[in-house]
């Protein structure tokens, strides 16, 4: 079973968008991970793959 980069985008934001409403201290981490994990995807776009 594989998800395609494409499905993935979507649970992830779902997912984070539930633990900010449960638990709203964690906008920051949940903000500073995807800002990291966006700039490594971009630096080294052969790691998406």
């Amino acid at each position: 079973m594989t998800i395609h980069s494409l499905a993935l985008a979507p649970l992830i934001s779902l997912i984070a968008g539930v633990l900010i409403l449960v638990m709203p201290r964690l906008l920051n981490y949940i903000v500073a991970l995807y800002l990291i994990v966006v700039g490594l995807l971009g630096l080294f776009p052969h790691l998406a793959s």
